[in-house]
């Protein structure tokens, strides 16, 4: 298998651009506290549901089905892992950090860089494999990830906010339209398209703006450095030994690893923002496991090969 690092790298690149151009932004006074909150309410209510939407117009038959069936269990088993891990590795950490952590260990950036990074290393297939393994991770990042945010006085309120947000409903409308395999009307769909690629760009930009009121040496304390070793070096050792002990296709193990072993997703900031939780913390660790992974996923996949 030839290695092919140039679109992990550009991904990287152009997410590190977009989050300077925020920061400058914010320095010079552009972009003010009311453009901040701005900026979240966009992400979080209209640009992330495109995006989410947009991941489900995918082709659906019975023989994708089945050379995906294997994908898809690796990737619940990896998110149910991931949300028993955050239960128990963050003890000793405040309420609301530990809510930022317990976030982004069941979310990573593989929604994000999964689908061109696995292309680029691991070919058509590897692409396949990734479009479907991001849907698990969606659908928890939009249930359980919403829990550690979203309060309540009492179960049944929980339930129906969680229910009644716009990501969780474009989940739901968007398994259906892959499943029945409708077809949208050709400016809705190019529509849908249109405000699912300003997502990355406005969320990279949110990041910025925090990131603007953080002094950068900060960056490294003990708290940031220990999430990233469980997200970029611990979740993707135990895929890699799970999918081995499983006895998995050398190709899912691949992706598998590669896409457990992404940064901390971009709306980690966006969802602490938006609920009020420590969204300067939630920053830097989007930031420092979005460097350090330029190390760490080349290393997973020279290992890998």
């Amino acid at each position: 298998m030839d290695l092919d690092f140039s679109g992990l790298f550009a991904m990287q690149g152009m997410l590190f651009l977009i989050m300077i151009l925020g920061l400058i932004l914010k320095k010079r006074g552009m972009i003010k506290n009311g453009g901040k909150e701005l900026l979240t309410d966009l992400v979080i209510n209209v640009t992330l549901p495109a995006s989410i939407l947009k991941s489900f117009q995918m082709e659906f038959n019975h023989q994708i089905l089945i050379s995906c069936m294997v994908i898809t269990v690796v990737a619940v088993l990896i998110q149910v892992g991931s949300y028993f891990l955050g239960m128990v590795l963050y003890p000793g950490f405040s309420d609301d950090r530990k809510k930022v952590l317990q976030y982004a260990t069941i979310c990573s950036n593989a929604g994000i860089l999964g689908n061109p990074i696995a292309e680029g290393i691991f070919g058509g297939l590897g692409l396949l494999y990734a479009s479907i393994y991001v849907i698990p991770q969606r659908v928890f990042m939009w249930s359980v990830g919403l829990t550690y945010f979203t309060e309540a006085p009492d179960k049944k309120t929980l339930v129906k906010k969680v229910a009644t947000h716009p990501c969780i409903v474009t989940v739901v409308i968007g398994f259906i339209i892959m499943i029945t395999q409708i077809q949208l009307p050709l400016f809705l769909t190019q529509t849908i398209k249109s405000v699912a690629g300003a997502n990355t760009f406005l969320a990279m930009m949110l990041v910025g703006t925090i990131l603007a009121d953080v002094p950068l040496k900060t960056l490294l304390e003990k708290a940031t450095l220990y999430y990233c070793f469980v997200r970029l070096i611990f979740i993707p050792f135990l895929v890699f030994a799970g999918c081995r002990l499983g006895g998995v296709d050398a190709l899912v193990t691949g992706v598998s690893v590669t896409l457990s072993g992404m940064p901390a997703a971009s709306v980690t900031a966006v969802m602490a923002s938006k609920y009020g939780k420590d969204e300067v913390f939630a920053t830097k660790c989007v930031v420092l496991s979005t460097i350090l992974s330029m190390i760490t996923v080349p290393i997973w996949c020279v290992f890998l090969n």
